[in-house]
């Protein structure tokens, strides 16, 4: 190591060391060495601790975060989760089935005319009321009471046929009475005879057929008469006329021409069709209740009068028609409207709230709570209520299944229930 001295002028004055040097004394019999400054050791231990103290910190911080990621998991393992269930209740003993239906008139015709000519007076408007007998129009026709008049004069004189036929069959009566009695004594001849004898048959036949003759005329009278009396068109039941054809002066013509629709609408006939499910329960007589969504607030009650008895193949639905009493004329003919019908249930059922389903690969099932185990079971539903679903099978009354569970719940779970167990929606 080369030592740096103080080297003295040539005045005798020391010269001032460089300020990287250390003024060094010469000591007898000592090697001189140079001395370092302390603020660089001091900044070089200070380096070390923190280093150590950082990698102390790290190694605890991450010895913890394995301890509390152990201690999550033992927890999970071990924990038992608290879940929400609803008890399963049995169905009642009626099924409230709400359907879409029409209304239609109790009773409605489309009046034709029956007697061709023209319209000579209309009597009634749409919307009239008429009750049975009452005259809506008259028809004129001429030329059938010259049909009558003729028909008349024909009968007259098959009469007068008649009372000549009948006076031929006396005669030949009186005739073969007396000349029987003579060929007998052999005044007459035989031939004689047979010509009185099949004279009187003959004239008994021409009677015969002169009374034919006056009944057919009068067969052909009558029928004139009745389509004279179909020129006077009456209401054939009480009702609303809805509809009008005609008016004062139309030609109408017998069978073809349409005048009025008439409607009883004091009684509703209300038509609905019920699907194959709810079908088998349906009887004349069970209750039934129209709504209307222009009538908010009021119901219409009535009864089931008619089925159909066999379903329609297409569909698979029941015609069922009910009664609907209308004294007020609340209800019109051919309106839309809703029918529930209370159909008693033939075939039992459960009813769960709808949270409990759960859709996966495995289908449609439920988790059941019993004795603090998740227990999955298949159902198969037989009508959606919206919050609560109607099964056929799976489950029992007074089961416990469990609400929104979590998707990680699985067959054999061990689970705790809440105590604040949600109550079901209404039964129907």
């Amino acid at each position: 190591m080369s030592d740096v001295r103080a080297r003295i002028n040539s005045d005798g004055m020391n010269e001032r060391p460089d300020a990287d040097t250390c003024r060094i004394v010469d000591m007898p019999g000592k090697e001189v060495r140079p001395r370092r400054r302390s603020g660089g050791a001091w900044f070089g231990g200070a380096v070390l601790v923190l280093l150590a103290g950082g990698l102390g910190v790290g190694g605890w911080r991450h010895y913890q975060a394995a301890h509390d990621l152990a201690a999550s998991v033992e927890q999970s393992r071990t924990a038992v989760p608290e879940v929400r269930v609803a008890t399963v209740r049995a169905g009642g003993d009626l099924i409230k089935v709400t359907l879409p239906a029409t209304t239609t008139a109790f009773e409605a015709a489309n009046i034709f005319a029956r007697a061709s000519g023209y319209i000579e007076k209309r009597y009634v408007d749409i919307g009239d009321r008429v009750k049975k007998g009452d005259l809506l129009a008259e028809i004129t026709a001429p030329e059938l009471d010259q049909q009558i008049a003729q028909a008349q004069a024909t009968l007259a004189q098959n009469q007068a046929a008649l009372q000549q036929a009948e006076a031929s069959r006396e005669l030949a009566e009186t005739t073969n009475s007396r000349d029987s009695n003579l060929v007998k004594q052999g005044w007459l001849t035989a031939q004689q005879g047979d010509n009185d004898r099949l004279t009187l048959r003959a004239q008994q036949a021409a009677v015969g057929v002169a009374q034919s003759n006056i009944a057919a005329q009068q067969a052909q009278i009558r029928v004139l008469q009745q389509e004279k009396a179909y020129q006077r068109v009456v209401a054939p039941f009480d009702g609303v006329i809805t509809q009008r054809n005609v008016d004062n002066g139309s030609l109408v013509q017998a069978g073809s021409t349409f005048m009025f629709t008439l409607m009883h609408s004091d009684v509703i006939r209300t038509q609905v069709f019920v699907p194959q499910d709810e079908a088998f329960g349906v009887t004349p007589g069970i209750d039934a209740e129209v709504r209307v969504p222009e009538i908010p607030g009021r119901t219409f009650p009535g009864k089931v009068t008619r089925i159909a008895t066999a379903l329609q193949p297409v569909s698979r639905t029941l015609l069922t028609e009910i009664d609907v009493p209308n004294p007020d004329g609340a209800l019109n003919p051919g309106i839309y409207c809703t029918v529930e019908l209370s159909i008693p249930r033939k075939t039992p059922s459960t009813s769960v709230p709808a949270d409990a389903l759960i859709f996966d690969q495995n289908g449609l099932h439920v988790a059941v709570v019993r004795n603090g185990t998740v227990h999955m079971q298949k159902v198969s539903i037989a009508r959606d209520f919206g919050t609560s679903i109607e099964v056929r099978d799976g489950v029992r009354p007074g089961d416990q299944v469990v609400l929104n569970p979590a998707v990680d719940l699985i067959e054999g779970s061990r689970v705790s229930i809440r105590s604040d167990e949600p109550s079901q929606g209404t039964q129907t």
